[in-house]
């Protein structure tokens, strides 16, 4: 009777850690990123996995403009990266719909970035994005819907994790 609860315990504990590891994220921001999806209207799961998604370091690789998550979390910390016209080191920063994000101009010079345009292309960003490679640019349209993002994770299980307490 006791092995069905710890099991579900531990199915709970995979999906937060895999989610985890997929965005790159500590346990106490993720904590604090599942606070704020409670208090948003709609679904706790999907407001989170919105939220993960809106980062700043995530859009980037979304975009195209790096190879892997954390590729692009360095590209950020080292300030490659304007949003809104604003240069930003920030990988953490959650974007709202509207805002722009460009390769900064002194950024565009290097070898890394001129390189960029051909393996950009043959990524396609998804819908809720808009990109422009030429400018090395893009933006964010709207929040990604559940079926835009990764189908393995199980937010469900997530949202039971911390509700447990």
């Amino acid at each position: 009777m006791g092995t069905g609860r710890a099991s579900d315990f531990a199915r709970q504990l995979r999906a937060k850690q895999k989610a985890r590891r997929i965005y790159g994220v500590l346990e106490r921001q993720f904590r604090r990123y599942y606070d704020t999806a409670i208090t948003r209207r709609g679904l706790t799961g999907l407001n989170l996995l919105q939220i993960l998604e809106s980062r700043l370091d995530n859009v980037v690789f979304r975009l195209g403009f790096a190879s892997s998550r954390s590729q692009a979390r360095l590209l950020v910390a080292h300030g490659h990266f304007t949003v809104n016209g604003r240069r930003t080191n920030v990988p953490s920063m959650l974007l709202s719909e509207g805002d722009t994000i460009n390769v900064r101009d002194g950024s565009g010079k290097l070898t890394y970035f001129k390189e960029l345009g051909a393996y950009t292309e043959k990524r396609t960003a998804p819908g809720w994005l808009n990109r422009d490679v030429r400018s090395m640019s893009g933006s964010l349209v709207r929040m990604p819907e559940r079926a835009e993002i990764d189908g393995s994770l199980d937010e469900q299980l997530i949202v039971e994790y911390y509700s447990r307490r």
